[in-house]
């Protein structure tokens, strides 16, 4: 999600990885700067190893998803959101098995139309330290409102996500979302 300040967040909710259930958080302010809010060193590494941050800081993180609203805590961060209805392209997604959604070459097969559907968005691409990654959609909810505030700092109103973010190969989608992804990383030699 963007808001009117310039800050843009992407939230990793994860209910299943190689770390277990964790979530994290990456902002880029309005001035480019890059940060990682992660819950553990060991999450805070891999997160940084695929993607690029100016800084990373190790905070407890916490999410509580109740119906359509979300409350999210991160250290100086504290974010609450709320959906709305599912659109078509998000009841597509919907039909998208679990098993298919998870590999490459789905992802592969998908990556050109969302790129078309959804300007900036990729699906697959290289990541940090020689990695590979893939990523397969199965539903997309728009964000209809946002409360955010940084350190005490009122970030504002939701907003498109504008510019791009710069983590990784691609951005999420211009119009604040929430969307279930099955991701896959291919980890680089060594």
């Amino acid at each position: 999600m963007g808001t009117s300040s310039g800050t843009r967040i992407v939230l990793g909710h994860w209910q299943r990885s190689l770390f277990g259930a964790f979530s994290d958080v990456m902002l880029e302010r309005a001035d480019g700067d890059r940060l990682l809010l992660a819950p553990t060193r060991e999450t805070a590494d891999f997160i940084s190893g695929t993607y690029v941050f100016d800084t990373v800081r190790v905070v407890p993180v916490g999410v509580s998803v109740t119906g359509d609203a979300w409350t999210v805590t991160a250290g100086p961060l504290d974010l609450r959101f709320t959906t709305g209805r599912r659109g078509l392209l998000g009841f597509a997604l919907r039909t998208v098995p679990g098993a298919l959604a998870g590999r490459p070459a789905w992802s592969a097969l998908t990556d050109r139309p969302a790129r078309l559907l959804l300007p900036g968005v990729r699906t697959r691409g290289s990541a940090g330290q020689g990695r590979r990654e893939w990523y397969g959609a199965r539903d997309l909810l728009p964000i209809r409102a946002v409360s955010a505030a940084y350190g005490g700092a009122d970030l504002g109103a939701v907003a498109p996500v504008e510019p791009p973010v710069r983590f990784g190969f691609g951005s999420a989608p211009r119009n604040p979302s929430v969307t279930r992804v099955t991701t896959t990383v291919e980890l680089g030699p060594g």
